[in-house]
């Protein structure tokens, strides 16, 4: 009889958790779908601005001001790795580590000097279980 009792109290725990993982998704859901509304909001205001911005840039304003002007050549790069603390962002994470990885070898074929400054602790631990480091120069937890 005790079988029977532990039995049905797992599949209790089971069912509630089950409960628990669907109301999860379905906040998730709703904040993803605020996220993505806000940025479809925002997408006239980024489009009036890149315009405004493109009509205010000229050769001439850039030979005046040496921030406006594009160098011949980088001989220096900083690159700076924002990644989660902890958390569901799995995916996220591997996407950011790839597409880092590949930016630091295009710029070490460059032969540009690289600079790395990673923050989050998933930025931080990745690099040390591959076979070939980041260059890292430092780091925020």
């Amino acid at each position: 009889m005790a079988k029977g009792r532990e039995l049905k109290g797992r599949i209790k725990s089971v069912e509630n958790t089950r409960k628990i993982t669907r109301t999860m998704e379905m906040v998730a859901t709703s904040k993803m779908k605020r996220a993505q509304d806000r940025v479809v909001a925002a997408r006239p205001y980024a489009n009036s601005l890149t315009e405004v911005i493109a009509n205010l840039y000229t050769p001439e304003l850039a030979e005046r001001f040496p921030l406006m002007r594009q160098p011949a050549s980088t001989k220096k790069a900083a690159i700076i790795l924002l990644t989660s603390n902890r958390g569901l962002a799995g995916a996220f994470n591997a996407n950011l580590l790839k597409e880092a990885r590949s930016l630091l070898a295009k710029l070490s074929e460059q032969g540009v000097e690289q600079e790395l400054h990673v923050v989050g602790k998933k930025g931080l631990g990745s690099p040390a279980n591959r076979q070939s480091p980041m260059p890292q120069s430092s780091s925020i937890r």
